[in-house]
């Protein structure tokens, strides 16, 4: 957003504000701080002119200005009614040199997850993508992902969903049952495409698990740093039970609907928390974790790895004990099959 958006936005979200002081913070004339407020009000932001300033009386559920009215950290935000895909939109971002950009979209046309497939993000659901340039070498960008599955997780909860991690970065309401099979995770690695929103890697009943979300992150960078990395979280807000496939679930769902600005905010909130603190970002992930202290079946490149999870390790590494010994997974399809076996 620009500066002088931010700086109105600001001022309102802090209380009654009069005109005359908004100019003089804006640095504007009276005439451009009206202009200003009646955008707002065009968007859908009610705003009263009382004896003492400007008040906001009612902020719109979704929207770009709605996302930036109270936004406790610094990112831009761009916002789309349609989208072909978020992770495209910042991908070119990146190419232009941006930084520091979440691009949301109301909708998205053509979204796609892990290995290309594709799945349905209507509007109702979280559709979003963070363009964030980390000084950091290559292999440590599967903490940012890691650290955005938390970010997910923890506004779950906070909506009163009780929500978990399954390896590496999907975000789970885990069943009673334990008897699963089935579930796919995404990949591990720095450059993963993870599983995202509603319906991608939904498998039958009796897996364990509903999906709440999944995260698709691209990176670009050389050998010794990151260029760019594009971590795009597609989580299943407010959408209805009845239009879930099988396996999903939604925020609504489980604990009803909530404010989708406000569950953005404390997504990009948690993850700012986390991205400035990186050695924060595993504890975080083990104590909300689902897969730790399972049976797993582990599926990647050079054959299937079967064991109990006991462990994750830097840079986001699942830890398996095997019947040969501990075994390390950086990538893979992981599968929930039961508690794991303690007395073993």
């Amino acid at each position: 957003m620009s500066d002088t958006r931010r700086a109105l936005l600001d001022a309102l979200a802090a209380g009654p504000v009069s005109g005359p002081d908004l100019a003089d913070r804006l640095d504007v004339s009276r005439a451009a701080v009206w202009k200003h407020v009646e955008s707002l009000r065009d968007e859908g932001f009610g705003i009263e002119s009382a004896d003492d300033g400007y008040v906001v009386t009612d902020v719109p559920e979704y929207g770009g200005p709605a996302i930036e009215y109270g936004l406790g950290v610094d990112y831009d935000v761009e916002f789309h009614e349609t989208l072909d895909s978020s992770n495209d939109r910042a991908r070119e971002l990146a190419a232009e040199g941006a930084s520091d950009v979440v691009v949301v979209a109301r909708e998205q046309t053509a979204s796609r997850g892990r290995k290309n497939r594709e799945w349905s993000a209507p509007d109702g659901g979280v559709w979003m993508s963070l363009l964030v340039r980390p000084d950091e070498p290559p292999a440590y960008a599967p903490l940012y992902t890691l650290a955005m599955a938390v970010a997910v997780c923890d506004a779950a909860r906070e909506a009163g969903v009780d929500a978990k991690i399954k390896w590496p970065n999907d975000v789970i309401v885990s069943e009673a049952n334990d008897n699963s099979s089935g579930a796919q995770a995404s990949d591990g690695g720095a450059t993963s495409e993870a599983s995202g929103g509603s319906n991608d890697a939904a498998t039958a009943d009796g897996r364990g698990y509903r999906k709440l979300c999944g995260i698709l992150t691209e990176m670009e960078g050389e050998a010794d740093r990151v260029s760019w990395l594009v971590i795009g979280p597609g989580t299943n807000v407010n959408l209805d039970p009845a239009d879930l496939p099988a396996g999903a679930t939604s925020v609504a769902a489980e604990a009803g609907p909530v404010e989708r600005r406000v569950f953005v905010q404390r997504v990009l909130e948690r993850f700012d928390d986390l991205r400035g603190d990186l050695d924060a970002v595993l504890p975080a992930w083990r104590e909300r974790a689902d897969t730790l202290g399972r049976r797993v079946r582990v599926h990647t490149a050079s054959g299937v790895i079967e064991g109990d999870a006991i462990d994750v390790e830097h840079p986001g590494t699942l830890v398996v004990r095997t019947d040969e010994g501990e075994t390390r997974v950086h990538a893979g399809d992981c599968e929930h099959l039961r508690p794991a076996d303690n007395g073993r």
